[in-house]
């Protein structure tokens, strides 16, 4: 019998592959990114294995870079997730989702009563504490972990 190996999603020229997405949050940074207003051509593997995470998820964007503050909405909800950047079907740079010092317009204030959930305004927080996932808005000062938190 003949072993047979091949690509499960087909080479990317150039664009960027996020790789190591949590499988249950594919669908929510699909949603981030805006994927579905895109018109390059995309592709979405779910539940692949990973030796890591048991299944994974990811994500191949052709002929797409995206810009910092695009990947850090990312750090909300898959905090460990890697970008790579392909050019000429070849990794010139890898990329590690980090959070942020600062989340402007990604998630809700948990406090009813914060001017961010009773005027239209982007909401601010300042990350307090990054390894266990802390941030303060900006407006009344509420703490609340990234982990929990609500996108906007």
């Amino acid at each position: 019998m003949i072993e047979k190996k091949e690509l499960q999603v087909a080479a990317l020229e150039n664009g960027t592959v996020i790789d190591h997405i949590p499988a249950e949050k594919l669908f929510t940074v699909v949603s981030l990114l805006g994927v579905s207003e895109m018109d390059t051509p995309i592709t979405i593997g779910f539940n692949l294995g990973s030796k890591k995470l048991g299944k994974k998820g990811i994500i191949k964007v052709a002929d797409r870079f995206f810009t910092d503050e695009e990947i850090s909405r990312l750090s909300v909800v898959a905090p460990n997730v890697k970008l790579n950047i392909i050019r000429n079907y070849q990794v010139v740079e890898k990329k590690q989702v980090n959070v942020p010092d600062e989340m402007r317009g990604i998630v809700k204030c948990a406090n009813p009563k914060c001017i961010t959930n009773n005027e239209p305004m982007d909401t601010l927080f300042h990350v307090v504490d990054k390894q266990e996932g802390k941030m303060r808005c900006h407006y009344c000062e509420k703490e609340q972990s990234i982990e929990h938190a609500k996108l906007v």
